[in-house]
């Protein structure tokens, strides 16, 4: 009774986990019975006979999870028995001139080299990669057809039965998995390397914080904790398989929603690819934020600000790529992170030109030391990866991104939002963002005056500004 339940569990979490799962399912249940009525109904059954089987196993071995690979399965299939079938009644045609005795040698001969060359080409990188199962399959034909012992008739009769059979499961497994609740593998993809982009810029976005914040005694439970919320990453190590194989099956799907027939799924792996050498770095770096030689307190506290400024930096950038990818946008804000990440790296750079570690103890600064060097390496690597994400979306025609525009009408307050810019004795420039009071209800309050707030923070010799309407709520515009 404990075995039963724990499959039950088992199932739920399974189906729990993707309930597409649970629809496939169906989706074969439907498609075997469908062939399997061959046999149910006579005038089917008279036509094709013990041949019928060969629907029932094109369904078992062609249906698969998504439609890419249920089409490349179909279509590998399918080609691969008229070709083989072709051949077969062909070789056993020859073989048939030569009599009663050179006969069984020559047929010897042509299945040793077909079977020998086939075998052969599926080594071949991309070969194996697209074309493996029809090779397979053409094997099977080619021997199965040529080396029966019927007469040339009853060969091409079965022939003609199995190739119509093959055919017919084939079609009804397509059909199905196109029109009954599609899994494209292709939006598979694309969701998954933007979930890859959103697994690292939750690291990244809290990576500062963590690592220059100070742990006390209890240090045991804060490490327990920074474990769960790092793990995310992790999966992201080993996407590469399943990234391949989800490019190679949507090549084979025909347009659908935003998806051409000739996306540019190529460049998808390019992406993963680097994603998850920033994966690997992120790998290394999660280690310094347990490591047994600490950086002291003070350390940190001095570099802390551009260290944090890096890490928020880039997790922007990541998150930013996530959400455009998701939206089919070309991304825009994140130029913007990575030019923060790099000027952060170059405040950094200065606070350790000026001498700042001279007394620091040689094991504290290897720590310190490496982990800079693995982030701003994450630095490099996010610019690498917004220029691909770049050529992805020119190549795959993403929308641009609609930006708001800064002069702006309200459309029911009948005010007007003007944006005006003060030059401080300071060199500092404040942009200032005004309502001109004409909305009824604050023209109540205030006789139509203007309010702003404006918020200005100074961090090393950049100058960062918000500024907000408060009457309106109309935002700001941050200056470096």
């Amino acid at each position: 009774m404990e075995k039963v339940r724990e499959i039950v569990r088992e199932g739920r979490r399974v189906a729990k986990e993707d309930p597409r799962r649970v629809v496939h399912s169906f989706k074969v249940g439907l498609v075997l019975a469908l062939v399997s009525s061959f046999y149910y109904y006579q005038p089917l059954y008279d036509s094709f006979g013990v041949n019928a089987m060969w629907a029932v196993m094109t369904v078992v071995v062609v249906f698969e999870f998504s439609v890419g690979a249920t089409l490349g399965k179909g279509l590998n299939r399918v080609a691969a028995t008229l070709f083989a079938g072709g051949l077969g009644i062909g070789a056993h045609h020859l073989a048939s001139m030569s009599g009663p005795t050179g006969e069984p040698i020559l047929l010897a001969v042509f299945v040793f080299v077909q079977a020998a060359l086939s075998t052969f080409v599926r080594f071949f990188p991309r070969v194996k990669a697209r074309y493996d199962y029809s090779l397979l399959i053409f094997i099977l034909t080619f021997a199965l057809i040529s080396v029966s012992g019927f007469r040339e008739e009853q060969v091409v009769k079965l022939t003609h039965k199995r190739i119509s059979t093959v055919i017919i499961g084939g079609l009804s497994c397509v059909i199905i998995s196109i029109f009954v609740c599609p899994v494209w593998a292709g939006q598979d993809l694309h969701s998954l390397i933007a979930s890859n982009f959103e697994k690292l810029s939750f690291f990244l976005l809290d990576f500062g914080d963590k690592y220059c914040e100070v742990v006390e005694n209890d240090g045991a439970k804060e490490v327990d904790k920074r474990k769960k919320d790092f793990d995310n990453y992790k999966s992201v190590l080993n996407s590469k398989s399943n990234e391949e194989s989800l490019a190679n099956f949507a090549k084979w799907e025909p347009g659908h929603g935003q998806f051409r027939f000739r996306h540019p799924w190529k460049q998808y792996l390019a992406v993963g690819e680097l994603i998850r050498q920033c994966a690997y770095r992120i790998h290394a770096l999660n280690s310094y934020l347990n490591a047994d030689n600490k950086v002291s307190v003070d350390i940190k506290k001095k570099l802390g600000e551009p260290l944090r400024r890096m890490s928020l930096e880039s997790g922007k950038a990541m998150k930013e790529m996530s959400t455009s990818l998701k939206k089919m946008t070309k991304p825009s804000s994140s130029d913007l992170h990575v030019q923060n990440a790099k000027s952060a790296c170059k405040s950094l750079t200065n606070l350790l030109n000026s001498g700042i570690l001279k007394e620091v103890e040689p094991l504290e600064l290897v720590s310190l030391l490496t982990a800079i060097s693995l982030l701003i390496d994450i630095i490099n690597l996010t610019e690498k990866i917004l220029e691909s994400l770049h050529e992805l979306a020119t190549a795959a025609k993403f929308k641009n991104k609609i930006e708001h525009p800064l002069f702006s009408e309200k459309p029911k307050a009948k005010s007007f939002v003007s944006v005006r810019s003060i030059k401080c004795h300071d060199d500092h420039v404040v942009i200032i963002i005004e309502d001109d009071g004409n909305n009824d209800d604050t023209s109540k309050n205030d006789n139509g005056s203007k309010e702003v707030s404006i918020h200005e923070k100074h961090e090393d010799d950049d100058t960062h500004v918000d500024a907000r309407c408060v009457s309106c709520g109309h935002t700001s515009v941050c200056v470096k």
